[in-house]
């Protein structure tokens, strides 16, 4: 393998460079780099900055997952093969698993002609070298499989020390490493509003997602949340100062048994308390339902969640249908406890003659003297501060005035265009300070009281009735005042039940 220079005749090679995720006994990058361009100069090689190819922290155990190499593979293949040899510092760095290492290495050889050649291992020609380069293969194997045990062996008994092992979820970050992760305050807002929604409000994970989408909150990568970013974060016991590890198959990703789960105590500042955590588990085990299915909020009318069943006091689902003689839309709703066979009420009741009783209930109740409402405490300001996002989201609002009204006065936007977007922007300002009003404390006074509920009754009322508004929308401005509405039996009165968050 090392013949005369001078009777060498020239090469054109490729050189494949691999640092693993562990890097004991390895040489950097750029050493290894190093030592392939000196072979190939000694050896009559010539190596273009095209041919080197190099695959920073992957595992060498699977091929296919790792870039540069299957690249490389792939221009072996072409015809002719624009390379004749392919250099490595080890075979180790070519693969860690025997058999795709035998599989590639045929396939190179007897479809590519092209060599393999490990500059620290010099391997003989005949049948003794083919022997000795599979015993050296097999070595590797076996050091990279007692390599994961000890690695797993050490980050098992971390983790059971309470110990971190992963990249920190939304809501925490690593200030040192080695060292617990620590609060970020902000994104930990955002986990606590999830956990009180999920929770105190029994809103729904689909719900919950749009709402958060609704206030301009991100997740860790900036983007809009989705059901099964909630859903991650509700089941993270992250969240309540613990640690899990070992849940999933490095290879398959498959859930293991949670008996070979590692759940403990850790070391970092908990987001939320135990029982708060405890409680979300409890109410995900008694509501799940199967992946793939379509969430009933999808389904939404604006009285959606919000009616109930004057038999067995649950939520009467809304349910799409299409009016034949005037080829509208419209809802009805039906027990959900029917459906399932846990109440005997069989009966529904359309939108067409429930949304205007409603309505002129509300707007009876804005006048009111009398008017009945629950008074709740508010929650810990650290678990449920919505008014912060709420209010920044509302001094956002000049600017964006400042911004369409300057692509007016420039041309970008005709005037029409200005009027809609106008038009957006104070729908956006109006729900905003609807949502910032049903957050806001008053004082401890009955009439203060009755004042500050009239107010919000009225500011959601007329959200309920402009055509400015999506369902959705609605629903959200509807449940800030009203837990629940039970239509009685004759379907001409409706019970409104009101409360004051303060």
């Amino acid at each position: 393998m090392n013949p005369d220079k001078t009777l060498t005749p020239l090469r054109t090679g490729a050189a494949y460079i691999r640092v693993s995720t562990h890097m004991q006994e390895e040489l950097s990058p750029d050493a290894q780099k190093r030592i392939l361009l000196d072979y190939a100069k000694a050896h009559n090689i010539v190596i273009t900055q095209d041919y080197i190819f190099q695959d920073g922290g992957i595992s060498g155990k699977k091929a296919d997952k790792r870039p540069a190499f299957m690249r490389m593979i792939s221009l072996a293949k072409e015809k002719p093969a624009p390379f004749s040899v392919i250099l490595v510092w080890k075979f180790s760095r070519f693969a860690r698993n025997q058999e795709e290492s035998i599989v590639y290495k045929s396939l190179l050889r007897k479809q590519c002609h092209v060599e393999v050649v490990s500059v620290s291992e010099p391997i003989i020609d005949g049948p003794f070298g083919s022997l000795i380069e599979r015993i050296i293969e097999w070595m590797d194997e076996y050091y990279s499989v007692r390599l994961s045990g000890e690695v797993f062996r050490g980050m098992s008994e971390k983790a059971m020390r309470g110990g971190y092992l992963a990249r920190p979820p939304l809501g925490y970050r690593i200030e040192r490493r080695g060292e617990p992760p620590v609060i970020v305050p902000g994104e930990a807002a955002t986990v606590r509003i999830i956990f009180h929604k999920y929770v105190e409000e029994s809103m729904g994970i689909f719900d919950i997602a749009r709402y958060l989408n609704a206030l301009g909150l991100k997740t860790r990568e900036q983007k809009p949340f989705e059901r099964r970013g909630v859903e991650y974060i509700l089941q993270n016991p992250i969240y309540c100062g613990m640690v899990r590890w070992n849940v999933k198959a490095s290879e398959t990703q498959q859930i293991k048994a949670k008996e070979e789960w590692i759940l403990t105590d850790g070391h970092h500042e908990p987001i939320i308390p135990k029982e708060l955590f405890d409680r979300a588990q409890e109410r995900r085990k008694q509501t799940y339902r199967p992946s793939g299915t379509r969430p009933s909020s999808t389904y939404r009318h604006w009285l959606g969640g919000i009616v109930k069943c004057p038999v067995c006091g649950r939520t009467m689902i809304a349910k799409h249908m299409k009016d034949k003689r005037y080829g509208r839309s419209y809802c009805y709703f039906t027990c959900y406890g029917y459906s399932k066979g846990k109440c005997t009420a069989k009966r529904t009741v359309s939108s067409k003659k429930l949304e205007p009783i409603v309505l002129a209930a509300i707007r009876e109740a804005m006048t009111s003297r009398n008017l009945s409402f629950e008074l709740r405490s508010q929650a810990d300001a650290g678990e449920t501060n919505e008014l912060q996002p709420l209010r920044e989201q509302l001094g956002r609002i000049p600017d964006k005035e400042a911004r369409i009204k300057e692509a007016y006065r420039n041309g970008i936007d005709t005037l029409e265009e200005y009027r809609q977007n106008k038009e957006l922007i104070n729908k956006e300002r109006k729900l905003l300070q609807a949502r910032i009003d049903a957050c806001t404390p008053v004082k401890d006074d009955t009439e203060d009281l009755a004042v500050a509920v009239s107010r919000r009754i009225h500011g959601v009322y007329d959200i309920l009735t402009s055509e400015n508004f999506t369902d959705t929308q609605k629903n959200t401005a509807l449940k800030s005042i009203v837990p629940k509405i039970v239509c009685r039996k004759d379907e001409s009165i409706v019970d409104v039940y009101y409360y004051y968050s303060g």
